[in-house]
């Protein structure tokens, strides 16, 4: 009996111990479920679940429950969260050289996006950037919500269709330089503030990747959805430096082997879903202005690459010079 009660304590014990182990880490974005983040999210969880046996847990908070873009920043930076999957451009609020992945028409098409973001020395230069410019987080992985396009009431077919219109745009340098370039307004403001603004005319345009604009309803108050591909809708995951100096060599592996999972997979899984999008905002009565010209675009863009990733920093140049050198 004193050994039946011995081992069931040792059991008691050893189960006790094994649920300690168990930790769970918040991962964070400001987009809905249903959309390149929340796929992102799903991969990382479900990967570290698996190579940690269900020592590690992601639980998720989409839709900015913990916060826009700029303050989960802030929270990751801090060590209040764990991770967060966040738009390069608005990277650029603590490192502003991240602003390079939003050069308009940096990429070519979907396939060098895919193939951009998945290139080990365009993630070792952005890994580099980050570790070098702030501090607080690492970026681990690198994602997509597909390549962004204006959205209005009214129809866009070439560039000068824009000529003194108010544009929301991230507050990028990039940003800021480009739109004006093609004759437009810039106007920043929070994400969740631009369905108000575009219905009350605050701003006459706006600008996305297709899902982002179905998920959130924008096609309501701007229902001309014109296909300009005019940048890139990069993302990046991150992960605090609070976390990752508490973890253990093997931990660490496993975290860095589960964002190689995001990096790898999620691109190509979000523009499947912009393709879906699409299907379903035309069933939906949108207005899809395909025939964009987006050469009267690229014409006023081109000649900013160099200078604008020059401008921007050492570290924008090389990652600028690495994209354009992908096949």
């Amino acid at each position: 009996m004193i050994g039946a009660a011995m081992a069931a304590a040792a059991l008691l014990l050893s189960a006790s111990a094994g649920a300690q182990e168990v930790k769970h880490f918040r991962f964070a974005y400001d987009q809905p479920r249903n959309t390149g983040y929340s796929i992102a999210g799903d991969l990382f969880a479900d990967k570290l679940k698996e190579l940690s046996k269900g020592t590690l847990i992601i639980d998720q908070y989409p839709g900015a429950q913990l916060g826009q873009e700029p303050q989960l920043l802030q929270l990751v930076k801090s060590g209040d969260i764990e991770f967060a999957i966040i738009s390069s451009a608005n990277t650029a609020t603590i490192s502003p050289q991240a602003g390079v992945m939003s050069l308009h028409f940096l990429f070519r098409d979907e396939k060098h996006v895919i193939n951009g973001l998945a290139d080990p020395k365009v993630f070792e230069a952005l890994k580099t950037m980050i570790d070098e410019t702030t501090q607080g987080l690492h970026v681990i992985a690198t994602g997509s919500q597909g390549v962004r396009h204006m959205y209005s009431k009214r129809e866009i077919h070439g560039v000068n269709d824009i000529k003194g219109l108010k544009v929301r745009v991230q507050a990028t340098a990039t940003e800021d330089t480009m739109f004006p370039a093609y004759g437009a307004q810039t106007v920043h403001m929070p994400f969740g503030s631009v369905y108000t603004s575009l219905q009350t005319g605050v701003v006459d345009v706006a600008e996305n990747s297709i899902n982002v604009y179905l998920v959130n309803k924008h096609y309501e108050v701007a229902p001309v959805l014109n296909i300009t591909e005019h940048e890139a809708n990069n993302a990046l995951v991150f992960v605090s430096d609070k976390l990752w100096q508490s973890l253990s060599a093997e931990q660490k592996q496993w975290v860095q082997a589960a964002a190689n999972e995001v990096s790898a997979k999620e691109p190509a899984k979000a523009f499947d879903l912009e393709r879906t999008a699409l299907t379903k905002l035309k069933s939906l009565g949108v207005k899809v202005v395909d025939d964009v010209d987006k050469k009267s675009f690229i014409a006023i863009a081109d000649p900013y690459l160099d200078k604008l990733a020059k401008d921007l920093g050492p570290h924008a140049e090389k990652i600028k010079n690495l994209i354009r050198a992908i096949n």
